[in-house]
């Protein structure tokens, strides 16, 4: 209790997170044996780290970075509106499919939010859309990118739990598409209420032929990243390195747009971004060392199996954990802290590692777009000048449709592992 009171505080007086975190564990620590545990709390954040899966997430944030630099986002936009545009707010579809299209590429909703932010956000504006709106769709499409794989998340979750990686990657593209297209039917439904643009002229099948033809550069990054990792050619670590190595080809000798100094810019960005992440990681395995040693999550388990024992009552309380919390806290820390009490948990009620991996990843993904602490929702304030409050009001049909999304793979277990069962991963 001592320890919850101090991480909450903490965090009420707008401590960053990952130090919340860490003042708690320490605070831990001190209480179950005074300063001699601090030297344990050294030994537990370095253990947290010794992983070797985590070194995809600076690979995958770098890939990120170049391709967003040398305007692989132009492309891949233009593309899904000659797929899509002859709907009804064809730009609103467009900005979903080139979520899916882009999701190859960063693995991290934010980037996505931002990169959409800039460039799609004021061209739907220019073209009728309210500004609000605009956001609104981009937020909605914004988590779609880490649900496909790569994922960040996945990552910091498989090399957790002991989950194949692959494995969750290949369970992640159904929940992404799914998304994609409840979506796309929120658009469609409230296109009359939302007064979006006409129609416009169908694309012609060469216009499409050329447009994909432009972009091939751009598609084939997931194709080797996830032809790697699901092929069984390379690991999730390796295949994020050739995605470096491919997006700096592309920099430097196609687009020849990327120079030393850009290169750095870069770097530091993405020193920046894993830097966040891993001090997150580092305390939160302290603190999650403290939770098993006083047996907090067999408690939490227990209180809950006490409500019920009943399958689908759990994991509907499961997923309102994940989605209460991630209103208010960071979904790294969040996935840090809780997977160690709630995965076995959902071992007890016969759900497989995947299927409890998927889960977790698409909630706390959800959470990156509901307020008060959507990530994704302040990133686009910031870029684009909208109201955060604005943009939250035009968001909620999205988000109902994406929870709803949610519960179908939570409860439908063959379906969430349909692709991981077909490429021998479940």
């Amino acid at each position: 209790m001592f320890v919850g009171v101090i991480f909450f505080v903490l965090l009420l007086i707008g401590m960053p997170i990952g130090f919340a975190i860490g003042l708690a564990g320490l605070s831990g620590l001190i209480d179950m044996g005074g300063q001699r545990f601090l030297l344990m709390g050294v030994s537990k954040m370095f253990s947290g780290l010794d992983s070797f899966p985590f070194l995809a997430m600076p690979f995958f944030i770098l890939a990120g970075e170049i391709m967003n630099h040398i305007g692989i986002t132009n492309q891949l936009m233009r593309l899904a509106h000659v797929l899509v545009g002859h709907f009804r707010g064809g730009l609103a579809h467009a900005n979903m499919v080139a979520s899916i299209l882009f999701s190859g590429l960063t693995g991290a909703a934010t980037a996505d939010a931002a990169a959409f932010g800039k460039t799609l956000v004021p061209e739907m504006v220019r073209n009728g859309y309210r500004r609000d709106y605009a956001c609104a769709v981009t937020a909605a499409g914004s988590i779609i990118g880490p649900t496909i794989p790569p994922s960040g998340l996945m990552v910091v979750y498989g090399s957790l739990m002991g989950v194949s990686i692959g494995g969750l990657f290949a369970a992640g593209i159904l929940p992404g598409i799914f998304i994609c297209i409840a979506c796309m039917g929120i658009i469609a439904l409230g296109a009359r209420r939302n007064r979006l643009p006409d129609p416009e002229k169908r694309a012609t099948f060469r216009d499409v032929a050329v447009t994909a033809i432009r972009s091939i550069a751009a598609l084939l990054m997931p194709l080797i990243i996830l032809g790697g990792i699901l092929g069984g050619i390379v690991t999730p670590t390796e295949a994020a390195s050739l995605a470096v190595a491919y997006a700096l080809f592309l920099g430097i000798f196609v687009y020849r747009n990327v120079s030393v100094s850009d290169l750095y810019g870069m770097l530091l960005r993405t020193a920046r971004i894993t830097g966040v992440i891993f001090v997150i990681i580092a305390f939160a395995s302290m603190l999650g060392w403290w939770m098993s040693f006083n047996r907090i999550p067999q408690e939490i388990a227990n209180t809950v199996l006490a409500i019920s024992d009943n399958r689908y009552i759990v994991i509907f309380l499961i997923v309102a954990i994940l989605l209460l919390i991630g209103t208010v806290m960071d979904i790294t820390a969040i996935l840090i802290i809780l997977a160690p009490v709630l995965v076995p948990l959902s071992a007890q009620i016969g759900l497989e590692p995947i299927h409890a991996g998927i889960i977790f990843v698409v909630a706390l993904n959800i959470s990156l777009m509901t307020p008060p602490v959507g990530a994704c929702l302040f990133v686009l304030s910031s870029v684009t000048g909208e109201r955060l409050e604005a943009i939250a009001s035009k968001l909620w049909p999205f988000l109902i449709a994406e929870i709803a999304v949610l519960f179908l793979f939570a409860y439908w277990e063959d379906l969430a592992l349909l692709v991981p069962r077909a490429l021998g991963f479940s």
